[in-house]
């Protein structure tokens, strides 16, 4: 395996994709980075201007993936309930994040823009893994023990948020127009196993992971 690819998964809330993500990313030997992206960053976009120049050295090199290593993983879902406000400082660290460990290493980037962040990078490989809302409720009542109604709302909220997200920091382009992505799965219809074995072949096929 002689190529680092970095693969980046957008994802309808309570469609599985986040525990497809860690599936792929632990059958290609890899790490997966979900929010601990926006955990970190939060913490550097919140010091102080006289922080920055140390902020910005913790953003070089191997650091960003050996402290993400350090940190839990959440693999539980996590809605987002208020609209979507933009954080132009927030998204450049996320950013500088994201490219650190595109330029790092292999791995799994779950949301965050990630795809279009890294979208001249010729060794990014997208993915969208959607379902359809009935089945999305399903998941969320069953892992977050809310009612269907809560759950209708949650996810109604959440993709809404993200596609916001989406079209502010990419300059107006839509989260779910599938000709962003290399590869669109419905994890309903064909199941997450099939899901994770698609992708890991595509991504086999279309690269030598390292």
């Amino acid at each position: 395996m002689e190529k680092k690819v970095i693969i980046t998964i957008a994802r309808g809330f309570g469609s599985g994709g986040k525990v497809i993500a860690q599936a792929v990313a632990d059958e290609l030997g890899i790490p997966c980075y979900e929010n601990r992206i926006l955990t970190y960053a939060s913490q550097l976009s919140g010091e102080d201007e006289s922080l920055f120049v140390e902020a910005d050295e913790r953003l070089q090199g191997s650091y960003i993936s050996n402290f993400f290593r350090k940190l839990p993983r959440l693999m539980s879902p996590i809605s987002v309930e208020n609209g979507f406000t933009s954080n132009d400082r927030l998204f450049e660290y996320q950013k500088q994040i994201i490219e650190n460990l595109a330029n790092t290493e292999s791995c799994v980037i779950v949301g965050k823009c990630a795809d279009y962040i890294l979208k001249d990078y010729d060794n990014c490989i997208s993915f969208y893994i959607n379902a359809s809302t009935e089945y999305c409720i399903k998941r969320i009542v069953n892992r977050m023990g809310v009612s269907n109604e809560d759950a209708g709302r949650l996810i109604a909220k959440t993709d809404k948020y993200r596609a916001d997200y989406y079209r502010y920091y990419s300059g107006g382009r839509e989260w779910n127009d599938l000709t962003n992505y290399d590869m669109a799965l419905n994890s309903e219809r064909i199941g997450h196993d099939r899901c994770i074995e698609v992708m890991k072949d595509y991504i086999l096929h279309n690269s030598m992971v390292s």
